[in-house]
């Protein structure tokens, strides 16, 4: 296997929670309104430094969806899924785009969430004050 290419970005970024691969901009959320699992998700426009997954149908609470997990370049972790077809009409706008999850990323200062032992999201997210 060959180096990993990394792209280095420049301002407000999110980055990977486990190795700090950068992987977006703030300026490139779409909405702060997602939800996942371990509890909140960003759609963003473009992400970076990650890795496309096999697409796969899943069924979200907005309907049926064809998405496919991203990974870090770096660490192989994964912190969120790409959508790639929107099933439903009114869902079209998200195609193309990117959620990350927030348990899985850091904010452009460091906060981020985690898990306590009980499975319980907690943490911060200075800019969601």
């Amino acid at each position: 296997m060959g180096r990993v290419f990394v792209v280095t970005l420049e301002g407000r970024i999110y980055s990977c929670k486990y190795c700090g691969t950068h992987i977006a901009l703030s300026e490139d959320i779409i909405s702060k309104s997602f939800h996942c699992r371990h509890g909140k998700a960003y759609l963003f426009n473009k992400v970076a430094n990650v890795t496309v997954g096999e697409k796969e149908d899943r069924m979200m609470m907005t309907g049926l969806h064809t998405v496919a997990d991203i990974f870090c370049t770096r660490c192989g972790s994964n912190v969120g899924w790409k959508y790639e077809t929107a099933h439903e009409k009114s869902q079209k706008y998200k195609e193309g785009k990117s959620v990350l999850e927030r348990f899985k990323i850091s904010g452009p200062e460091g906060s981020s969430y985690w898990a306590n032992r009980e499975g319980h999201i907690v943490g911060s997210d200075a800019e969601d004050v």
